[in-house]
């Protein structure tokens, strides 16, 4: 699933939870609210970290990269 379609799904789902709270909306949208919220906690990587369930990679950015050959340079 990309990005824009997990962000619109958030917002629907942060729009039924103001509704069921507010009695606007039947209790399954609240269930799929309190659904939907726990497999995007889960999906976290601080969640995925605690049950082992992913490795720690460390920060690219974080170490310096050896400049890479280019086919433009002059040979002397």
């Amino acid at each position: 699933m990309d990005e824009t379609t997990k962000h619109l799904i958030d917002l629907s789902a942060i729009f039924t939870a103001v509704g069921t709270m507010m009695s606007w909306l039947p209790h399954l949208a609240s269930l799929f609210t309190i659904i939907w919220m726990i497999i995007r906690i889960w999906e976290t990587n601080t969640v995925q970290k605690l049950f082992g369930k992913k490795e720690v990679i460390e920060d690219e950015g974080a170490k310096p990269r050896k400049p890479e050959a280019s086919s433009n340079r002059v040979k002397k």
